[in-house]
């Protein structure tokens, strides 16, 4: 696997999940570790001492809540904050996606993450931190600020999706293992993104079953 790979398998991604755009217009992000065959070392103040533990690098994706069709992946280093990637996240599925709901955790809480829902015509659903007020000079935080403050049954009834994300990682690493083998930088994000992909094929023949989508690919750019 070479660097050069990850574009296509990003856009086969893209295109896997282009099916499902008839059932998912709500979608839930989060990040997961999935671990390598490398090694860390940090001091555990448990024990007293250092010890080596398996490296991990960290999936960021964006998924629709009624088949967790994967509709954008971003794969960053083990201690990347997920807030900066989430943008990219939104701005990929909006090319191909109607954005309605977009849920994700307090790690997401900023102007540009909600800014970025907004400007797609989506409503983002993500509670704020508890130090949190309504008087920023944006109104791109202060109008989601007031609705998930004075209207939080009505938040939470939109919010509470968000763990559909949480179904497509377990659904990932129950099929495809949440370890991956690869040596090289490179080759661990292709294989990680190669999971994500094997996901979304399985999801795709399932929806053919269940909601009737019939999936055709040819002559598909995402």
């Amino acid at each position: 696997m070479v660097p050069a790979l990850a574009p296509i398998l990003r856009d086969l991604i893209t295109a896997s999940s282009l099916p499902l755009k008839v059932a998912e217009t709500d979608f839930a992000v989060d990040a997961s570790g999935f671990s390598t065959c490398r090694f860390v070392q940090w001091y555990h103040a448990g024990y007293g001492h250092e010890q080596d533990n398996y490296d991990w690098i960290k999936v960021h994706l964006m998924t629709g809540v009624k088949t967790n069709v994967v509709t954008s992946v971003e794969i960053s280093g083990r201690y990347a904050h997920d807030g900066p990637l989430f943008p990219a996240l939104v701005d990929q599925t909006a090319r191909n996606f109607a954005l309605g709901d977009v849920a994700g955790d307090k790690a997401y809480s900023s102007i540009r993450n909600l800014g970025t829902v907004t400007q797609h015509g989506g409503t983002p659903y993500v509670p704020f931190k508890t130090r949190a007020t309504g008087e920023n000079e944006s109104v791109l935080w202060n109008r989601p600020w007031g609705f998930y403050t004075y209207r939080r049954e009505e938040f939470l009834a939109h919010y509470h999706r968000r763990p559909n994300a949480e179904s497509t990682f377990s659904m990932i690493k129950a099929k495809f293992g949440s370890a991956l083998r690869s040596k090289t930088d490179a080759a661990l994000v292709n294989e990680a993104v190669c999971k994500v992909l094997c996901h979304n094929l399985c999801v795709v023949i399932q929806s053919m079953h269940e909601i009737g989508v019939e999936p055709t690919f040819r002559g598909v750019v995402p």
